[in-house]
């Protein structure tokens, strides 16, 4: 991970820091909380209308390439050859240029922590995300706080309704780079702010629910052991509807204790 500050040169004062995540190739920017419509990024002038101070990574990476050789240049192989890249990095290009662009006086320079305003932020970021039936996502934040979240109350947002609408992109729902989102297919991305509003509180962490699984999961040879059977008889207990693994593998199932525990009655 990297961290930029970003500059106004003309205004000697700090826009925000850039956030680079390596392994994802992806941008997030924070924008600091007293920049206003007139000096905040033309890009970002109607985030900051609405009070948006944390920029999505769509509108971050947008925002890196206004500030850097394009792509599709007719002569990027020479000037990839020239700076001895071996393939277009707009990171790499944004390092080389400072993040210099004719069309305003902000620059870029790297720091080594993130600012403590951007930290603040963190807590609402998400550590895990849990989809469930009925359109519901049960999302664990960075402030230990659990909620439960109806999609459907997120109807107005772009593309939720392709979401809910198709059950196997909805069980790609994944969280995306540091926490900020959760993500869809890797391309519908839902902001952690807009869930942290939406959700249900409830009264659990995400230390009980890991408790939860650590305590309450078996595999098969944990189940044929607490049951005293073999392999064979556990198998024929699920044919006969005894049993239901709540996840099959062709290695063995999982299945919840209770669930046993009721066998052995």
């Amino acid at each position: 991970m990297k961290y930029f500050e970003i500059v106004d040169e003309e205004n000697n004062m700090s826009i925000g820091t850039l956030i680079y995540y390596e392994k994802e190739h992806s941008f997030i920017i924070e924008l600091q909380d007293y920049l206003d419509e007139w000096s905040a990024p033309l890009l970002f002038m109607n985030h900051v209308k609405k009070g948006i101070f944390t920029i999505s990574r769509e509108f971050s990476l947008m925002w890196v390439k206004a500030r850097i050789i394009p792509s599709g240049r007719q002569n990027i192989n020479s000037i990839l050859a020239n700076h001895k890249l071996k393939s277009y990095d707009e990171m790499k290009f944004l390092e080389l240029s400072h993040g210099r662009c004719s069309q305003d006086s902000l620059y870029v320079r790297k720091i080594h922590e993130l600012p403590e305003f951007a930290q603040k932020r963190r807590n609402t970021n998400l550590t895990d995300c849990v989809v469930l039936d009925d359109s519901n996502i049960l999302c664990f934040f960075e402030d230990n706080s659990v909620k439960k979240v109806d999609m459907k109350k997120l109807a107005k947002l772009d593309n939720i309704d392709k979401v809910l609408n198709n059950k196997r992109l909805f069980d790609s729902c994944k969280v995306g780079t540091g926490g900020y989102f959760i993500t869809f297919n890797d391309s519908i991305d839902i902001d952690r702010n807009d869930l942290y509003a939406a959700g249900a509180e409830i009264p659990l962490t995400k230390n009980d629910f890991m408790l939860f699984v650590k305590k309450n999961l078996l595999d098969t040879t944990e189940s044929c052991e607490l049951l005293e059977c073999s392999r064979q008889n556990l198998s024929y207990m699920v044919k006969e509807g005894q049993l239901s693994p709540i996840r099959e593998n062709i290695k063995g199932n999982l299945y919840l204790k209770g669930d046993i525990l009721k066998n052995q009655w």
